[in-house]
């Protein structure tokens, strides 16, 4: 079995920018509020993540008061 391509897409979604638009946060705030640094918030809000941490799931789903199904949803 080959392993994954890091370039194929992983058919799930991140609505960070929307939710961030919807709230009217930056990701720099975002950033100081959930301890996780911008550029890997800034992976996460361009479908370039690989995996995350439950913890950083959980605090930016608190931060944006959201459930995860706001957050990630699956890419048409």
């Amino acid at each position: 079995m080959t392993p994954p391509d890091d370039e194929e897409p992983t058919g799930i979604h991140c609505r960070l920018d929307e939710l961030l638009a919807e709230r009217g946060m930056t990701l720099a705030h975002l950033s100081a509020l959930v301890g996780v640094s911008v550029v890997n918030l800034s992976i996460l809000k361009n479908d370039r993540a690989r995996a995350i941490r439950y913890s950083t799931l959980v605090a930016v789903c608190r931060a944006l008061d959201c459930e995860v199904g706001d957050l990630l949803v699956r890419a048409r």
